[in-house]
């Protein structure tokens, strides 16, 4: 630990703010038991207890963004308990568990940024293993796996892989080959072809307000690669690749699905109670909660489906308010702008930021402009903040690789140690003597 002070003082800070949630809970809330309040608090400041001790026995150079998580976490845990009224969500609770253990995870596995390039083939070999696991087990042109207890969505877990996969073999941008009257990098090639597997099989399951994330996790790593030294993408290849994009934008549109463009038409105030009733309640939402909300547990979106994901955003604005709501926006886009705000340990773990800060960028985007009917509504969740298993798990592995990124581990190559000769090598020289 640099700096025990610095430390303690943001383990107060946490506990004050969670505290005083809690209090405004007690105070201001909707509960029909105060035991609910009391055993709310007691998981909230107890889980950070535990994560303030456990964190030192990691060695890091910054906990800033460990503090950042777990405050961004907890105050989903106080969220996610009082919508509609006060009551301790226990399988969010522990969702919010495994993400931070899912934190700790990517921490340990995407510091050696030579150890995950030497295994870049594993990592597109798992993306075409979980398009795999989507085919066989989620059913028709879905992206869900029931197990009847819990639900898995194992598209989002390609979101990081899809990162990595960016990340890795940057430094192959020198090598080119001559194919086709271009000079071209084969990995390139290969990246390419994974991402235009990805997004198509996200167009086929239908999950199309994913593709956007997928696509801008694609873009920020493709723009590295360019501005990597001696690259020199020649603008010919640049050309025709931004005419090929935005060709298959204009087919995506006309070739999606009629519940699609309805979607991207639709006048929500005509059809409130149809197609535009989602959007129109979280509107309404936003506008009766004020700057200040109407308290915790009072208001009336939980009646909405995908209350607490899909417009979860809405819901915290009408409990808690517009003011309130901003500022947790804003302390998510300062955990992942962080790590690039310090300057870069490795080309790799500045690529491996860029590409996690777009994810999280576009997806919070998503949510809060369709929440707020600024764009086609999508049904994307915002990070930590929106329930579910599966995007916990992997906002939080996220997370853990920025987190990476500022305390990376560097271990110097092992030279290849040289081979014995054979008895006939050995035979050979001393007759060639």
């Amino acid at each position: 630990m640099t700096n025990p002070v610095s430390y303690i003082f943001s383990c107060i800070f946490v506990l004050l703010a969670h505290g005083a949630m809690i209090v405004n809970v007690f105070t201001n809330g909707n509960y029909a038991d105060v035991n609910d309040v009391f055993i709310l608090g007691a998981a909230v400041l107890g889980l950070d207890a535990v994560y303030f001790i456990a964190m030192p026995f990691f060695r890091q150079r910054t906990y800033a963004v460990d503090f950042m998580l777990l405050l961004i976490i907890n105050m989903s845990v106080i969220f996610q308990s009082c919508f509609g009224e006060v009551h301790f969500n226990f399988k969010h609770f522990i969702t919010c568990i495994a993400a931070l253990v899912s934190c700790r995870i990517g921490y340990l596995l995407c510091r050696n940024h030579r150890w995950i390039e030497d295994k870049r083939k594993f990592i597109w070999a798992g993306i075409g293993i979980l398009m795999l696991i989507i085919l066989l087990f989620t059913g028709s042109r879905s992206m869900w796996i029931d197990l009847g207890f819990i639900t898995i969505q194992p598209s989002e877990f390609i979101k990081p892989l899809l990162v990595l996969a960016c990340a890795c073999s940057i430094s192959e941008q020198q090598n080119k080959h001559r194919l086709m009257g271009f000079n071209v990098v084969y990995e390139n090639l290969i990246l390419f072809g994974i991402v235009a597997a990805v997004l198509l099989f996200q167009w086929w399951c239908r999950d199309l307000g994913s593709i956007p994330t997928f696509a801008a996790i694609y873009f920020s790593g493709f723009m590295l690669r360019i501005c990597y030294p001696k690259a020199k993408f020649s603008k010919k290849t640049l050309i025709i690749a931004g005419i090929a994009v935005g060709a298959a934008a204009v087919a995506a549109i006309f070739l999606a699905p009629e519940y699609v463009k309805a979607r991207l038409f639709v006048d929500i105030w005509n059809d409130p109670s149809g197609d535009g009733y989602q959007q129109a309640q979280a509107l309404i939402g936003i506008a009766e909660g004020g700057w200040f909300g109407k308290g915790p547990g009072k208001g009336w979106l939980c009646n909405v489906f995908a209350y607490d994901n899909d417009i979860v955003f809405s819901s915290v604005c009408e409990e808690w308010g517009l003011l309130y709501a901003i500022m947790t926006v804003l302390m998510l886009l300062v955990i992942v702008a962080m790590p690039l705000v310090n300057p870069p340990r490795s080309y790799f773990h500045g690529t491996m930021c860029a590409g996690i800060c777009a994810a999280f960028t576009v997806q919070m985007a998503l949510n809060i402009f369709g929440s707020c009917n600024l764009i086609p509504f999508t049904g994307v969740t915002l990070p930590f903040i929106s329930s579910g298993g599966s995007s916990m798990m992997t906002s939080g592995f996220m997370i853990g690789m920025l987190v990476a990124a500022q305390s990376p581990v560097f271990k110097p190559v092992k030279p290849k140690p040289k081979k014995k000769p054979t008895a006939r090598e050995t035979a050979a020289r001393r007759w060639a003597k």
